[in-house]
């Protein structure tokens, strides 16, 4: 089986975990980044010793390249995006997918134009004990689904946002604690609770200088007429272990930090628990996360294109995240609940 030729766009902190990541799977090899600058793209080069460039069209030439992986701002996703589905290359992006749905829209729509495929960064669903419960679920071990709650509630120093000229802002992060750092958990909640019908929330900046949010809280409606609560914070020293709360009519689960530490079925006598020692926590430190996940995400990634089969967490069902988080924005802007489907241009 030939090796997938991968190129990443953007040389922030992410890209080392993809680096590590790609380096590890056997028939992918990573052969080319590119940057914001010539003086960021040499540094990458020094660090990575492979080909490095400051232009996407001309890193978009390279001969070998199958796949182009964006780690840019998250409101820069459409741009490089939409310049490599035209290229014929294959797209996997991290999350966010966008910071609006009609930049969402278009990638997803030019990815399905020249025939690519496309999959957003969501390496918790490839927790193995985020998949004993997602499996626990469909097989209706819980029964009927009666709450769905997903707590993000972490703390980020002023340097994090001071440091970045794009982290807080509305243009680059797309808005603040929801965006950026609850969307991963928000993913899981609606892969098992399913589609939203409305949200009551608030959110507002109370502790850090930036335009976007650092805490906040929804009610949510599920289609299923199930409820749920979310919160998201960068704001609440020290920073407290994510938590995805599962209920349903015969019994429970809750998972943190992407460990389960509580399952209970009725009828059935408890288990003890073993936690996925793969996964990790950004409560306190975002670079806290190991690569354990992202080199499961590609690794499917890579076998989807090789074998053309379907994409895990591919463009529609990441936009469904993005979709919620921007009805909770109007939904605190408006001061009243917001049905879904929803959509604005940001």
């Amino acid at each position: 089986m030939r090796k997938l030729k991968i190129g990443i766009i953007g040389t922030g902190a992410i890209t080392g975990k993809h680096a590590d990541a790609i380096k590890e799977i056997e028939n992918a090899e990573l052969v080319a980044l590119c940057s914001s600058s010539p003086e960021r793209a040499k540094a990458a080069q020094e660090k990575f010793g492979i080909d490095t460039y400051a232009d996407v069209s001309a890193f978009l030439t390279h001969p070998e390249l199958d796949v182009v992986c964006i780690c840019t701002a998250s409101g820069h996703h459409m741009e490089a995006g939409l310049l490599a589905a035209e290229a014929g290359k294959h797209l996997l992006i991290e999350k966010p997918i966008e910071i609006n749905l009609a930049r969402a829209d278009q990638l997803i729509e030019a990815c399905e134009a020249n025939n690519v495929k496309l999959g957003v960064i969501f390496q918790n669903r490839f927790s193995s004990d985020y998949l004993k419960l997602k499996t626990a679920v469909q097989a209706g071990k819980f029964g009927k689904l009666l709450m769905g709650n997903a707590h993000v509630n972490w703390y980020r120093a002023p340097e994090y946002y001071n440091t970045s000229p794009w982290k807080g802002t509305l243009k680059g992060d797309g808005g603040g604690a929801f965006m950026n750092q609850g969307i991963h958990t928000f993913d899981l909640l609606l892969d098992i609770m399913g589609d939203v019908q409305s949200v009551y929330a608030k959110v507002k900046t109370s502790l850090h200088a930036i335009e976007g949010e650092d805490l906040g809280a929804a009610i949510v409606t599920f289609e299923n007429n199930a409820i749920g609560n979310i919160t998201a914070s960068t704001a609440l020293y020290p920073g407290l272990p994510e938590r995805l709360e599962i209920f349903g009519k015969n019994g429970s689960a809750v998972l943190e930090a992407g460990k389960l530490v509580q399952w209970s079925i009725q009828g059935e006598e408890s288990e003890a628990i073993v936690a996925d020692a793969h996964t990790g926590s950004g409560a306190a430190d975002p670079m806290a996360i190991g690569h354990a996940l992202h080199r499961a995400q590609w690794e499917h990634f890579v076998n989807a294109i090789l074998e053309n089969e379907p994409v895990v967490v591919e463009g529609k069902m990441a936009r469904k995240s993005v979709e919620l988080i921007r009805a909770i924005y109007k939904s605190s802007e408006l001061e009243k609940e917001v049905e879904l489907p929803f959509f604005d241009h940001g």
